[in-house]
């Protein structure tokens, strides 16, 4: 089994405890959900559905929404994805860089790019991955206890539940834009 590698503490974590990503299905409700979000937290941009113009068109006004309610805003695929990637492709916008994890193997990859926090998922079954079999709240949180970076719990989650899991923090799509 992988394991985490400790990373020095001498960095100063500015991880969120909450991060919303983006997605056609909360499109219409971003703007009210990054009203919501508490400062300190991230936005991460994915929007796949738009044609690149729309896109970028979309990320410029999400942009200047998150900017104004102390929002952090992470572009997909620059600042937020896979460890693997994000080591080649530098920080993001603000130098936030959120890795994506599945397993342990990927939380040391995490761990060994020194991202600034990793999502770990699915935590519960997600309207995302129909069909697809949860971590569940044991296995999340032995994973999360062997990582050295903060663990956010992705999949399925809300506020309720994050508390219940007692995550560092948590991130979702559909439990942040109702």
């Amino acid at each position: 089994m992988a394991k985490c590698h400790p990373v020095s503490r001498s960095r100063r974590l500015r991880a969120p405890r909450v991060v919303l990503l983006s997605d056609a299905r909360n499109d219409a409700v971003l703007d009210r959900a990054l009203a919501r979000l508490p400062a300190g937290s991230a936005l991460v941009f994915r929007h796949y559905h738009l044609d690149p113009a729309a896109r970028a068109k979309r990320m410029k006004g999400l942009a200047r929404l998150a900017r104004l309610y102390g929002v952090a805003f992470v572009l997909s695929g620059v600042g937020y994805g896979p460890a693997r990637h994000l080591s080649r492709w530098g920080k993001g916008a603000g130098g936030l860089r959120l890795a994506t994890a599945h397993d342990m193997g990927e939380l040391a990859g995490a761990a060994r790019a020194r991202v600034d926090a990793v999502l770990l998922s699915p935590v519960f079954p997600t309207r995302s991955h129909p069909g697809a079999k949860g971590l569940g709240p044991l296995r999340f949180a032995l994973m999360a206890r062997q990582c050295p970076l903060p663990v956010l719990a992705l999949g399925g989650m809300d506020r309720r539940r994050a508390e219940r899991l007692r995550a560092y923090g948590f991130a979702a799509i559909d439990g942040l834009s109702r």
